[in-house]
Order: structure tokens, then sequence, then C-alpha cells
């Protein structure tokens, strides 16, 4: 579905991805994991050009992604969902989920209005459609921007760590979110700490430092038995 291909991003004289090659097929979930400041946030954030890259290709679908008409139909195909909320704060739950479909893919109020609705009650927040973000917990905040996303009708999701931000009980509630889609077979690329969603959820879990993919495997073979000293160091060190 998405390839990246030699992929080099450098902030200033700061490199922070070195010649990334990672390929996601159709339906496939792959957990990404690894320290801080281990470039994990700005390859999915290459994934849909929210970051320049400085060199390498991008191919969505097996066409490369060359220029703003592009970038503009992979990101109407590629949902994400960030640490932070970024929901619009003078609008509903309802309102925020309708705002793409409507303005972005020209769908009609009424018929966008019926999805979100549909969606919002799949994330279990059916009785939530007319309060604003600052009445929602944390983790209601956070289904109401996966629902958000949803609702353009994405063909692949990323998650960037989104329970980061959350209050431990909360947690749960999102993860659940996220393993419903899991089963529902959509494609997703997530940037976790959490390793039991890992092991549960992934197809392949990827490990990074310092701007580069150390490992890459199924997840009983790069949380169980890693084949890199890194790994195993950082997994000791999360895990213990």
């Amino acid at each position: 579905m998405i390839r990246l291909n030699n992929i080099n991003k450098s902030f200033g004289k700061n490199q922070v991805l070195f010649d990334i090659n990672l390929q996601i097929a159709q339906g496939e979930k792959v957990v990404i994991i690894g320290p801080s400041g281990s470039g994990k946030s700005t390859v999915l954030r290459c994934m849909n050009l929210l970051e320049d890259i400085d060199n390498g290709e991008i191919l969505f679908k097996g066409e490369k992604v060359t220029h703003k008409q592009s970038v503009k139909q992979l990101r109407q195909q590629v949902g994400m969902v960030f640490q932070r909320f970024n929901l619009f704060p003078h609008f509903t739950a309802l309102q925020n989920v309708m705002e793409g479909p409507v303005w972005v893919k020209k769908q009609s109020k009424k018929d966008s209005e019926k999805r979100a609705k549909e969606i919002l009650t799949s994330v279990g927040l059916g009785e939530k459609f007319d309060f604003y973000p600052n009445k929602l917990s944390g983790g209601q905040q956070q289904r109401v921007a996966i629902a958000r996303s949803l609702a353009m009708q994405p063909e692949l999701m990323l998650f960037d760590e989104p329970t980061s931000a959350l209050d431990p009980e909360l947690v749960g509630e999102v993860l659940t979110v996220m393993k419903d889609l899991a089963k529902k077979g959509m494609s997703m690329v997530v940037v976790t700490h959490e390793m039991g969603f890992a092991r549960e959820v992934a197809d392949r879990v990827i490990f990074m430092d310092q701007g580069r993919i150390i490992e890459d495997g199924k997840p009983e073979q790069v949380l169980q038995n890693p084949h890199n000293e890194r790994t195993k160091t950082f997994l000791n060190r999360i895990i213990a």
C-alpha cells in the first residue's frame, strides 16, 4: 500500500532519518517502537508528507508521490491520529467529525451527519454527539479524533503515540477502539510504547534507534527473541 525508499530527513544540520526502507501491505498492522528521539514519529509524519523528505521516494499504491495534487490525494486516503487530540474547541464532537467530509470531500451535511453519528457510536460515543471537547475526558477526545479520521474513509491509519497524553486509566478505552479497527481489517502503522498492544495486534514490529530501522520482524521474534543487542537493551529496560 505504501512504500518508503531510502528516505533521509534532517532538521537543519541534525539528520534524524537515515536510509529508511519500509513497506506496508494492504491490511497489515505494523507497530514501531524505540526510545525517544529515535525517529519513530518523524517516519510517520513523512508517510503522509507532513514532513518534507530530503531525498528518497514515497509510493502510495504503486504511484510515486511527487507533487501537490498527489500529496492531497494521499492525505485524503491516509488518516492520522496524534498524541494531542487537536480537536476544534468551538465544535461539538459531531461537528468535529463532520468537518472533513463536508469541506474536503464536499459531502452533503445530511450524509456527513449520518455517517459521523454512526462512527461516533462505533467508538462508544453515541451519547456524546453534542458535547464540546472541554466536556469530554482525554480518552473520549482521542476517540473523537479517531472518529474524525475514520470519517474520511481512509485506507491506511497512522497513530502517533495515541495514548501517551492520557491518564493511565483512560488508555484502555482508546486501545480497545484501535483493536476493533484492526479486527475489521484496517491497515495501520502505530508508534507506541504499549507492548501488550504490539503483541496482540501487530503483524510486524519495527524497532528504531538513532534514525535507523534496527530490527523488523514478527512480534514474537522482535519482542521475545530480538537479534540485535540494542533491541534487547531497550526491551529489558521498558518491560522489566
